[in-house]
């Protein structure tokens, strides 16, 4: 009994739990539990040193106690069972065993304990050393587990670009990021011609905001291997923070060279849609269909880029393609339909479309999707109705639909009700980020600012990593043009959490107009309206550019969007103050 069990220890898979918690107690105190990819790929068949063992009654007692407790689900009996007998018998297949169940139970120590006496054992299991770097890089051990990596870089070099991906996965979640990239840096250097090692650099220099270094290395991997689509859009990733427009030529050159790259194709038609270039990606969606007229995948994402385009008709004939072909998600599809149906002011369609959405995912939003229709038609309190007779699943639902609620309120310019019905969910679910941040919102439209500035210091105070709180407070003393240094610092804070944040970008530049500074508050707006051409930041830029005097060009913004957003009220006031 005792060597089947043992038999056992030695094909018994490496489990991994579906979804690990991010942060878990081990006898060392508390840290993140290793990522799989480092120990994904199956290990070469080897067959390790075996020790001179007697199987005593006692050891095989404790084989019993052990497995026993292992496949009853108790791994607080189990690991200590197995590292105990790995410490006695020097067994590899129970070192392996006892490293198994430590990791599976999150008790990473005593994982990294039995991981050691594996590799002592038997110093040739690449398995055993891809577990101990995996482990060490989950404590924070760069330095320690450098050696490790080095070897197991080493041991395989047949599949050496595979493992450097899964490597540059998994020291992609450290928080050092200058660190991750000397590591990287020191692995890839026995490895120059292999295109995954310098890729692996470039996205560790990318992770450590060394953006020049990030793209040398990325057209360095392209360079070895041109037709690699994924060092391609890695390409791109990098051009586009410099500029849209080198993203799109290198993209332009990337697919006449490679006409069949598919997602390369599809990054170049988002690009030329964010950059208002329609019938450029027109052309683009034809392609793609033609190529690929029955891949669901293509046949979304084209439609997706036709809404974000506004070419609603094709929207609708490949969303329908995609509902015929059988896409993945029939509900997202669906939904779509329902936001082109609304767009076109075909409310009837639309309310049947969200209607369709099951239960799942989208549900909460269909159903507010529903009731902000029914506002559209005039039924404001029949949308009111729909929302509260929509049964939550769990709080977030609840706080979803809240939200959806007071929105509709908001809308219908029905500011008090709004704030009423925010305050009576946080009375239910207090200290719910969402809803205080909600509240403060609506205080602000019935002049409540002693709740404003209350709600968003406490959201601040229990969620500091919350951006859009100190935004939201930092924001309206710009906008009140009132305790000016102190909005500076908290919507710097605010841009430090979300540097990429639009919204964000215009508060910065809306109070560094207040401060004086035009030159520099113009330079933030204008980021902001290329990343988002919103009314509101339009609203601001457009004042902006007045006050210096480009008053054309305020007007031009101001034309074009009111054009589209006829009843945004900051828009329509500013427009007002400056246009006769």
């Amino acid at each position: 009994m005792a060597c089947a069990l043992l038999a056992a220890c030695a094909q018994q898979p490496t489990r991994q739990p579906t979804q690990p918690p991010a942060q878990t107690e081990t006898k060392a105190g508390t840290g993140t539990k290793p990522s799989p990819e480092i120990v994904a790929a199956k290990p070469a068949p080897h067959k390790p040193p075996l020790p001179a063992q007697e199987l005593t009654d006692q050891i095989m007692f404790k084989l019993m106690l052990a497995e026993v407790a292992a496949q009853r689900g108790q791994p607080q009996i189990a690991v200590p069972a197995y590292l105990e007998l790995a410490r006695e018998t020097r067994d590899p297949r129970v070192a392996q065993r006892a490293t198994e169940l430590a990791w599976n139970a999150h008790l990473l120590s005593a994982a990294l304990e039995a991981a050691g006496i594996w590799l002592q054992v038997d110093p040739e299991s690449t398995q055993a050393r891809q577990i101990i770097a995996a482990l060490l890089v989950s404590q924070e051990h760069l330095a320690e587990a450098q050696p490790h990596l080095e070897k197991w870089l080493a041991a395989d070099r047949a599949n050496v670009g595979q493992s450097f991906l899964r490597l540059s996965s998994l020291l992609g979640r450290h928080q050092d990021k200058a660190a991750v990239l000397t590591l990287m840096q020191t692995l890839a250097l026995p490895y120059p011609e292999i295109p995954e090692a310098r890729l692996a650099v470039a996205q560790a220099a990318w992770n450590a905001d060394k953006q020049q270094l990030a793209l040398d290395e990325a057209r360095a991997a392209l360079r070895l291997r041109p037709d690699w689509e994924l060092a391609a859009l890695f390409q791109v990733q990098v051009l586009q923070k410099r500029s849209n427009a080198e993203a799109l030529q290198f993209l332009a050159g990337y697919l006449k060279d490679h006409p069949q790259a598919r997602d390369a194709r599809l990054d170049y038609a988002r690009l030329l849609v964010s950059n208002r270039n329609f019938a450029e990606a027109r052309k683009q969606f034809e392609v793609l269909l033609r190529e690929f007229p029955q891949n669901a995948d293509v046949t979304m994402a084209v439609a997706l880029l036709a809404i974000q385009s506004k070419d609603y008709d094709a929207a609708e004939t490949q969303l329908k393609h995609a509902l015929e072909i059988n896409y993945k998600d029939p509900d997202a599809v669906r939904f779509y339909l329902g936001q082109v149906d609304e767009e076109r002011k075909r409310f009837d369609e639309a309310l049947k479309w969200y209607a369709a959405v099951a239960p799942g995912e989208l549900y909460i939003n269909a159903q507010a999707r529903y009731a902000g229709v029914l506002v559209k038609q005039g039924r404001l309190a029949e949308a009111r109705r729909h929302l509260q007779q929509v049964s939550p699943q769990d709080n977030q639902q609840r706080v979803q639909l809240t939200q959806a609620e007071a929105q509709l309120l908001r809308d219908a310019n029905q500011y008090q009700e709004a704030f009423d019905l925010l305050g009576a969910a946080l009375r239910k679910m207090p200290d719910t980020p969402d809803l205080l941040y909600e509240q403060a919102m609506a205080a602000e439209k019935i002049n409540r600012m002693d709740v404003l500035e209350s709600n968003l210091r406490h959201l601040i105070k229990i969620r500091p990593d919350y951006a859009h709180a100190y935004n939201a407070l930092g924001y309206t003393f710009a906008d009140r043009n009132e305790r000016l240094p102190e909005a500076r610092t908290l919507i710097e804070t605010a841009l430090k959490l979300a540097p990429d944040d639009p919204f964000i970008m215009d508060s910065m530049g809306w109070v560094l107009f207040r401060l004086g500074q035009n030159k520099e508050g113009l330079d933030f707006l204008q980021r902001a309206f290329s990343l988002r051409p919103d009314p509101e930041i339009a609203a601001h830029l457009g004042e902006v550019l007045w006050s210096d005097g480009q008053r054309e060009q305020a007007q031009k913004i101001w034309a074009g969007m009111i054009k589209d957003h006829p009843g945004n009220e900051l828009l329509q006031n500013t427009i007002k103050r400056f246009v006769p």
